[in-house]
């Protein structure tokens, strides 16, 4: 009896001993494979912010170039800049691409920035005749320092009036029909112009150019010693030496 008993407890200990194994095993995968947390970006008031806006159909290299460029940290390690998207609800943004994406903020709840990029997409017909996002464009521009266009973004631009009378440039094909659209735009030639700058306002012909105006701005903000850290984290001198 005495035996069976001891075997008894001794059972109950191995199985609790196996349970309690497995559990911390699974306790380690789950740290080990979760790392949210240690990406976040809390946003820091006391950061100038860069906002992204977007909206379905949006380029994705548009939107990443200037996340790629504005979210990178110091040299030693301390952030910047708060980097945030913006579209007109919380829902799912859908790229060009098919990757979703949740924006940070609404058109209505956008923290003050310091710099608006306005990115493309191929129809940019909706977007164009979205009283919201025009009127938003037009508020931003009366509180932000920085406005940079890319590719189709131009046409956010010539609509909402913002920048008539400054040089702006589109994508390769579209500078003829911007201008018409627009006549109060300075359009420049897009098969020889891929960056412009005219005051507060900047542009480039869209797509991996997208990282120009971002790069030319994170050097006017910052320095130029931080835009070449930035380059070097980037690999960019490897992108551009690749075929050589």
């Amino acid at each position: 009896m005495i035996m069976a008993f001891a075997t008894f407890l001794l059972s109950c200990h191995s199985k609790k001993s196996q349970n309690s194994s497995a559990n911390e095993v699974q306790i380690q995968k789950d740290t080990k494979t979760d790392t949210l947390t240690k990406h976040l970006k809390p946003f820091n008031e006391a950061l100038p912010t860069i906002g992204l806006l977007m909206y379905n159909g949006v380029l994705q290299s548009e939107v990443i170039a200037t996340s790629d460029v504005f979210s990178k940290p110091s040299q030693d390690g301390k952030p910047l800049f708060n980097v945030i998207t913006i579209a007109e609800t919380e829902n799912p943004i859908t790229t060009e691409e098919g990757i979703r994406i949740v924006p940070d903020f609404t058109l209505k709840k956008c923290p003050n920035l310091i710099a608006l990029f306005v990115p493309s997409a191929y129809d940019m017909f909706a977007q164009v005749n979205n009283k919201k996002l025009i009127d938003f464009i037009k508020e931003k521009n009366n509180k932000t320092k920085y406005i940079v266009s890319n590719c189709a973004g131009a046409q956010l631009i010539g609509k909402s009036k913002i920048a008539d009378g400054h040089k702006i440039v589109t994508w390769i094909g579209g500078g003829e029909q911007l201008q018409k659209d627009y006549p109060n735009l300075k359009v420049q030639n897009d098969s020889l112009v891929t960056f412009v700058e005219d005051g507060k306002f900047s542009s480039s012909n869209g797509n991996l150019a997208s990282y120009i105006p971002a790069l030319h701005l994170l050097e006017k903000i910052t320095s130029l010693e931080h835009r070449k850290f930035v380059e070097s984290y980037l690999y960019l001198d490897r992108l551009q030496n690749w075929n050589k």
